[in-house]
């Protein structure tokens, strides 16, 4: 049933005000178009995208030569280039301002704070800009980092992007060999990785895995100090480089630049790898940072100054697209470590402290705090707080509930969705149109946006693959070690001719709205009918008893049955009664269909370094075969309590 009040409607004068609408007024005069309302712009920056991403281009003042071309190829997915012709760098884009005001404020949970201004951060990068060029490191050497979400990590990235090199990183909870499998097919020049870290109160020593790895790698280690304990013993160590001493002998100086062509690799990105070796994924310098800006300064409205914060690791795709926001002069709020160290109220203590104006996270944190019983808007001086943003799974309609009844009822709620193969977002937030309860707002500006039934049909009211259709900056440019692009054209492209197929099931709603029910190669298909597995996790995880759920579909007597497996709180049991009553839950929330066969209680449910549990894995167990790569999850442990469980046998 579908609601008939929305969450949230932007007023006639926020609209008014928006950044989007004076963009839309921008284009509007300078091409000498007239548009009726959003939709009609939309429809406009896909049918006249060189137009529409030349705009951006100028109107986000974008520091580079844009040349002559926009768009060659521009129906051609595969072949497509934007800005051929463009010569920018990345860093320089996002090191434009300098002054006394903050860049970056950071927090390490309870156990450290810094704060950097523009300045700093420009000296900084400087000292390190000299440190890398002394090194021989130059324009397409890769870089690779093992490192927390701190202010080192972003002088880092900048220092090596400044000077043309790819940048690639993941977070320090990697296990050695999680970390090999991905900077070990890219072949960095340099590794980075701190010392230590701290998670939940406790001290994380990483030197030695550090060291272990770069040894395998074959490369010098740069180790950065932040948490660890096991330091000087060993200065003088081969192949063992300290952040202090590499920075020390350079005094800062004016930044020099590398600009390079606009699709020339910036970022080595990483699939999940919980089926295989992780797929080396290569954004280009100038796809990412244009798509960036039109999403904050568009859909996200990020002006100059705001505090702009997004929990996430740097393992994940929202650290790059977070650290993007130096480019609209915001000043980046980072977080390290447990978002509920010391206690569940973190992360609201420093939005509070701040004064966040958009405040990041994903659906799984939004959950937690919902079924802690904390009620942030009642605790917290929130009123800086403009924006909510949510990903890495979809949020649930009782998500969507619990930001405006107990973090903020008059804030703007942006589920996104997207990923690491765009860096970005295919569908997300719009800062002039409504809230409905469980939907993402709509697509990005520029992306041709659908739903596709199996036959490659565009569907409406029905389920189908979220799909793209026509060309856009951030495609990655290819996947690193596929010389032949194969890999690349099976990952996307594979499923309908000259189209991309994200790999995402998802519906759209009658408001113009989409919601993504979870990944296609994850969906159910009990009696021949297509379930998405958000559906079932919408109703279950409303019931106080279950903390979290995953739910696969295993192979029975001719067809498939959907298993349900349920982490519940501490003292609660998966008795009769609770069977019941999930059952039922789901029956009436969704549908008869959806209602799962068994119902199984676990004591923990696996996921990746980022938060996403991981159904694919849970199957491969069930049926009886191996997981490929355990080394991509977070907690590998867990899959033992889905080995041999009798129930499944019944």
């Amino acid at each position: 049933m579908t609601d008939t009040n929305p969450l949230w409607t932007p007023s006639a004068e926020r609209i008014a005000h928006s950044p989007v609408t004076h963009f839309i007024d921008w284009c509007a005069s300078h091409y000498g178009v007239q548009f009726a309302d959003y939709d009609a712009f939309h429809r406009w920056s896909i049918d006249a995208r060189e137009d529409f991403w030349s705009a951006v281009w100028t109107y986000c003042g974008v520091i580079g030569e844009a040349g002559e071309r926009v768009l060659i190829d521009r129906d051609d997915m595969l072949h497509a280039r934007f800005f051929p012709d463009a010569e920018l760098n990345f860093a320089e884009n996002l090191l434009s301002r300098g002054g006394p005001d903050d860049a970056l404020i950071f927090r390490g949970e309870d156990k450290v704070e810094a704060r950097w201004s523009w300045d700093r951060l420009r000296k900084e990068v400087s000292r390190l800009q000299q440190a890398f060029a002394e090194r021989g490191i130059e324009a397409g050497d890769r870089i690779a980092a093992m490192m927390p979400n701190m202010p080192q990590t972003v002088a880092l990235m900048l220092a090596a992007t400044s000077l043309g090199a790819v940048w690639s990183s993941c977070s320090p909870d990697f296990g050695e060999q999680g970390v090999l499998d991905r900077f070990g097919q890219i072949g960095p020049k340099l590794f980075i990785a701190c010392d230590g870290y701290w998670y939940n109160g406790k001290r994380q020593e990483v030197a030695d895995k550090a060291k272990a790895v770069a040894e395998k790698l074959g490369v010098p280690l740069l180790l950065v100090p932040y948490a660890g304990t096991t330091q000087t013993d060993q200065e003088n160590e081969a192949g063992i480089l300290h952040y202090d001493d590499v920075i020390q002998p350079f005094q800062p100086k004016a930044l020099h630049y590398v600009r390079q062509p606009f699709s020339h690799p910036l970022y080595i990105l990483f699939s999940s790898g919980t089926t295989g070796v992780p797929k080396c994924i290569v954004h280009s310098a100038g796809g990412t940072l244009l798509q960036h800006l039109k999403e904050h300064r568009f859909h996200c409205e990020l002006i100059e100054g705001e505090r702009f914060f997004y929990f996430t690791t740097c393992g994940w795709m929202m650290w790059n697209w977070l650290v993007t926001g130096l480019a609209s002069g915001a000043t980046l709020c980072l977080y390290d470590g447990s978002p509920f160290a010391p206690d569940g109220t973190a992360l609201f203590d420093y939005a509070e402290q701040e004064g966040f104006a958009v405040f990041g996270t994903s659906a799984k944190y939004i959950d937690a705090v919902r079924k802690a019983g904390l009620e942030p808007g009642k605790t917290h001086d929130l009123s800086a707080l403009r924006l909510v943003t949510s990903t890495g799974s979809p949020l649930s309609p009782e998500g969507f509930s619990f930001v405006y009844d107990g973090i903020k009822s008059d804030v703007q709620l942006a589920s996104i969705s997207g990923g690491t193969d765009i860096v970005s977002c295919f569908v997300l937030g719009n800062p002039v149109k409504p809230v409905w309860k469980g939907e993402i707002q709509g697509p990005g500006l520029g992306l041709s946006v659908d739903v596709w039934d199996d036959e490659g049909k565009p569907v409406r009211g029905e389920k189908g693959e979220l799909v793209c259709t026509a060309p856009f900056p951030c495609q990655p440019i290819m996947f690193w070690n596929d010389p032949d692009g194969e890999k690349y054209r099976a990952a996307y492209f594979g499923r309908f001719d000259n189209v991309w197929c994200h790999g995402d099931f998802a519906e759209w709603t009658v408001h113009g709205g989409l919601i993504i029910l979870g990944r296609s190669d994850a969906t159910l298909n009990p009696g021949g009918v297509r379930i998405g597995t958000a559906e079932i996790y919408n109703q279950v995880e409303t019931i106080d008893e279950v903390l979290e759920a995953l739910c696969i579909g295993q192979d029975w007597d001719g067809d498939v049955r959907v298993v349900l497996f349920v982490r519940l709180k501490d003292g609660a049991s998966l008795n009769d009664a609770l069977i019941s009553r999930i059952k039922n839950r789901i029956r009436t929330g969704a549908s008869p269909r959806h209602v799962p066969a068994k119902i199984i209680a676990v004591a923990d449910i696996p996921r990746t370094k980022s938060g996403k549990i991981v159904e694919l894995a849970v199957r491969d167990v069930v049926h009886g075969r191996s997981v490929k790569n355990k080394e991509a999850l977070a907690n590998p442990e867990a899959l033992a309590f889905f080995e041999g469980i009798a129930a499944l046998q019944s």
